[in-house]
């Protein structure tokens, strides 16, 4: 599909979806909205996808939703306007398949929302993250950065507004991988190309578990958990995935070898 505020790419077995209004910081507006909501459902069904990448390039993710449409707004429109935020992110939230946010610059209020509802995060060192929607009379969501970071230190974030660093990110558990401005996508990059060559059922399958087993009791957890693993080995794509693996021992085997 061509699309006007994002640009989506496919290769090696993942996609990149890219913000693409940089005139404009990337500022999530109406029509991003929309398209960010039709890319994933898209992509989510595409068999050759099985992974994503979400970033806004290297020198910002996004500064958030676009200030100026808000503003513009009537109270008529603002039920329009709020269930179009909660489908686009809703639809990222939910994808079958990892969602790597990788954030160069910053990432502000909506753009931070967008980072938090990702299943992976690799930052460039130049990032930071920041919720000011209180400034403006507004909420942050909470629910999934409480989920990252827990209840306590999510209430400061979005009730203070202090930026945080990429580094500080990291210590906090709200990114996984820091690297250099001219590295952190190629990182982004060789992480999605990794997840291509698993098993997408299998996938499919962790990334729930992922979502509700922290919910659960212990046992009813492990109950579940042994269940899926049944399933899986039961798939004749089960013992491919083993022999590729295998097959890819061998290969490095052989290299390193050589090198002796």
């Amino acid at each position: 599909m061509s699309y006007q505020t994002i640009i989506t790419e496919k290769k090696n077995g993942y996609a990149t979806v890219k913000l693409n209004r940089l005139r404009e910081m990337n500022a999530i507006c109406k029509e991003m909205r929309q398209e960010l909501y039709s890319a994933f459902v898209e992509l989510e069904g595409d068999p050759d996808v099985k992974a994503i990448i979400l970033t806004g390039g290297e020198y910002v993710f996004s500064a958030g939703m676009d200030i100026k449409e808000m503003a513009s707004l009537s109270s008529e429109e603002g039920d329009e306007f709020l269930d179009s935020m909660v489908r686009y992110l809703k639809t990222i939230y939910s994808c079958k398949k990892p969602v790597i946010a990788a954030v160069g610059g910053i990432a502000l209020g909506g753009g931070f929302n967008l980072v938090t509802v990702c299943d992976l995060v690799v930052a460039s060192e130049s990032a930071i993250f920041c919720h000011p929607e209180l400034k403006f009379g507004f909420n942050p969501l909470f629910y999934p950065l409480s989920q990252i970071v827990g209840e306590t230190k999510a209430k400061e974030i979005v009730m203070l507004g202090e930026p945080i660093g990429a580094n500080e990110a990291l210590k906090l558990g709200m990114v996984n991988k820091v690297a250099p401005p001219e590295k952190f996508m190629e990182v982004a990059r060789n992480m999605a190309a990794e997840l291509a060559t698993r098993s997408s059922k299998a996938l499919e399958e962790l990334k729930n578990l992922c979502s509700i087993v922290p919910r659960m009791d212990r046992i009813a957890a492990l109950d579940i958990e042994f269940s899926v693993c049944s399933l899986l080995f039961a798939r004749d794509d089960r013992k491919a995935q083993m022999d590729n693996v295998l097959l890819r021992q061998k290969m490095r085997k052989k290299i390193s070898d050589k090198k002796k």
